[in-house]
């Protein structure tokens, strides 16, 4: 066998082998997620609950999961837990903080920092019978700190904005893929 008739042969097995290993190791395309049982047409999300310091961490994280749901599922997302709703989506944020990261080695001064935000989540249906739990989620994301006083601005707000929709999606993702 030639050199160039054995490396598309090669070339042939890996293809074959790439497309078998993706079509077949859970693989899908996106929007076939399975869906929470079929009496469920309306979730309740409730503003969620703080423990935490942070101004507005729960709103914040709320308004996430209330746009992924939207985005993402055609459940009916109403906003009071009232006898309205098939389903309740409640949650606590135990805590939220910000810690230095990295230090300038001239001046001693963080430059970076890493928010991490702790929260449990509770989905119910309407008798209290548990669909989804997990109490302890944790989510982190970095941010510089700005040592440039003149064109300074907070980049923790901006950091916790992408915290939060990391955590809407996971959030919305481990709900659907219960089911």
């Amino acid at each position: 066998m030639s050199r160039w008739t054995a490396t598309v042969a090669l070339g042939a097995v890996l293809a074959s082998t790439s497309i078998s290993i993706l079509s077949g190791c859970g693989y899908h395309t996106a929007g076939n997620a399975i869906e929470l049982p079929q009496n469920i047409r309306t979730i309740a999300i409730p503003g969620f609950v703080s423990h935490s310091q942070t101004f507005r961490i729960e709103q914040l994280l709320t308004d996430a999961v209330v746009r992924e749901f939207n985005a993402r599922t055609q459940y009916h997302v109403i906003h009071e837990a009232n006898g309205d709703a098939d389903a309740v989506l409640k949650a606590t944020v135990l805590s939220a903080s910000a810690s230095p990261l990295v230090y300038d080695s001239t001046t001693g001064r963080a430059v970076s920092a890493l928010i991490t935000v702790s929260v449990q989540v509770k989905l119910t249906d309407r008798h209290g019978k548990v669909l989804f739990e997990n109490p302890s989620y944790l989510f982190h994301d970095q941010y510089e700190i700005s040592s440039d006083l003149p064109s300074f601005f907070q980049e923790d707000s901006p950091a916790v904005n992408r915290l939060s929709r990391d955590f809407a999606r996971t959030l919305v993702a481990n709900i659907l893929e219960v089911y």
